[in-house]
């Protein structure tokens, strides 16, 4: 990630935008040594959603009614 001075921004977007587009690295602008924005290179949306992406991040209990810490 580069960073930016909030003063060179302004004279400068047209540039930084152009780069964060061309090399996909996000852009930290700062004001007085603080980050104010980060600019990110845009990422279309899939429009299918894929099925079972999420298969492993699921965890499934068997009693769902039961206190947790009681063993049957």
């Amino acid at each position: 990630m580069k960073a930016m001075a909030n003063s060179a921004s302004n004279t400068h977007v047209v540039q930084a935008v152009d780069r964060v587009a061309k090399t996909r690295e996000s852009l930290i602008v700062t004001k007085r040594g603080k980050a104010l924005v980060r600019v990110i290179p845009y990422q279309s949306v899939s429009s299918a959603p894929v099925p079972g992406k999420l298969a492993e991040a699921l965890v499934f209990e068997k009693d769902i009614v039961s206190p947790l810490g009681m063993e049957l």
